[in-house]
């Protein structure tokens, strides 16, 4: 009898960062669909937590690890006995991240480099790692990505530089890796509600408003809605979709996105 395309009993899930917002959405839906899940977080208080909720969701089995994504060896170390336990690993998603909102010329090099340590850094330590233990052919990589990698945004210098090298992990991944049968591609989520993101970026109501006016569809996004297109990019259904840069913003980045910038870099000036 053949499976639903978005059931994935017997698959292997790793999120990265998937104890909080989009990511942990990402490893619930998963968890939803019967895979094993396990999730990466610096904290092990919310590696803890996350693993109970997933528990609680109908996943085969989860699991976690304390690391920061920004230490290769400790990286490697989880993953590999993840592996050790499980097996391979179906689908990888890759989506620790790190942002503050802050003019060029307000922000240290520390700052810069913070970014891009867990953003770009952070990714391909991911990548280097899991890479042994992906299950070949038939692995699915997802990227979190963000608008910032196509879309310049005022206040954002350090994440745009750090998403855009992402979204080109994904891309050079594709040629390296695609010969081995594993798929690789980056969604770039939209304004998405309730997340620190949007907290942090959208820090007042008229800019929340102006946000949700600007978007097409006339309204923010969930943590469902990327959670799934996550599925369908790791399902049968996407399985010849591989380098592709998926937005799913609901038509904002096709022009509205610097509405964010612009309100952000003027509440930055005044202080």
């Amino acid at each position: 009898m053949m499976k639903e395309p978005f059931d994935f009993t017997g698959k292997n899930v790793l999120v990265a960062g998937g104890t909080s917002g989009i990511n942990r959405g990402i490893a619930e839906k998963f968890a939803t669909a019967g895979a094993c899940v396990a999730v990466v977080s610096r904290s092990q208080q919310k590696v803890d937590d996350a693993i109970a909720s997933l528990k609680k969701r109908g996943t085969a089995d989860a699991a976690g690890f304390a690391a920061d994504v920004r230490e290769p060896d400790a990286i490697k170390s989880g993953i590999t006995k993840l592996h050790s336990q499980w097996g391979g690993f179906d689908v990888v998603v890759s989506g620790a991240a790190g942002n503050f909102p802050a003019l060029a010329m307000g922000m240290s090099a520390n700052g810069f480099r913070s970014v891009v340590d867990i953003d770009l850094m952070g990714t391909f330590n991911v990548m280097q790692a899991v890479y042994p233990y992906l299950k070949k052919p038939g692995a699915s990589i997802i990227n979190i990505s963000a608008p910032q990698a196509v879309l310049a945004m005022a206040g954002q210098v350090h994440v745009c530089a750090a998403k855009a090298g992402v979204d080109m992990i994904t891309r050079t991944l594709c040629l390296e890796w695609g010969g081995e049968g594993v798929r690789i591609n980056s969604i770039i989520p939209g304004p998405i509600d309730g997340t620190e993101g949007m907290h942090r970026l959208a820090p007042t109501q008229d800019i929340r408003q102006a946000v949700q006016s600007s978007v097409p569809l006339k309204r923010l996004g969930s943590t469902d809605d990327i959670a799934n297109a996550c599925l369908f990019l790791a399902s049968d259904l996407a399985g010849y979709i591989s380098g592709a840069i998926l937005p799913v913003d609901g038509g904002w980045s096709l022009g509205a996105a610097g509405i964010i910038g612009t309100g952000l870099a003027e509440k930055l000036k005044k202080g």
